[in-house]
């Protein structure tokens, strides 16, 4: 699976991806506000292997953003699919990342959730502290729904996403 958009593309995260995964994770930069993880190469190539199998089962699916010259800089996660929604997160973008990289992969998610697996809506936690997060996914209309001790709750519409699509197309084409 790959989907594009006008500086980067994100496609399904394979075993040889274990390496740049654990780094990201790993790096004090990018995981503040990430849960933590094995520091182990194989346990992170395990993983990828266990979850290669929720993939073909439709359950969950991890990309790796990268730009068009194929340099890797982020991953994201969808995930905790419901009736007509569906979870994302584990959304990590590094320097190699390009201007307008955290928009074009959040439409790309939003394109994979709403127009490939075909929900009408998404949900996400953001966790408290992360302010240009938590500020980024308001400008782009989801609204708070509740919180936990160290969580922010969101929704979002597709109608919503779609509209702050319109107002940012000079951006993304």
């Amino acid at each position: 699976m790959i989907l594009e958009s006008k500086t980067i593309r994100i496609r399904y995260v394979e075993e040889s991806d274990a390496e740049f995964i654990l780094k990201l994770r790993l790096d004090e930069r990018y995981n503040q506000f990430l849960s933590s993880v094995n520091p182990d190469f194989k346990a992170q190539r395990d993983w990828i292997r266990k979850y290669k199998v929720d993939e073909a089962d439709n359950k969950q699916f991890y990309f790796i953003i990268e730009r068009h010259d194929g340099v890797p800089c982020g991953t994201v996660r969808v995930y905790d699919l419901q009736d007509d929604s569906f979870c994302w997160g584990s959304w990590i973008l590094n320097e190699d990342k390009t201007r307008y990289s955290a928009i074009e992969s959040a439409f790309l998610v939003y394109e994979f959730g709403f127009d490939v697996l075909g929900f009408t809506q998404s949900h996400f936690d953001v966790r408290k502290g992360n302010e240009k997060v938590i500020s980024f996914h308001e400008k782009m209309g989801a609204l708070k729904t509740h919180e936990s001790d160290v969580d922010y709750f969101f929704k979002i519409s597709k109608e919503a996403v779609l509209s702050a699509k319109e107002k940012l197309k000079d951006k993304l084409l």
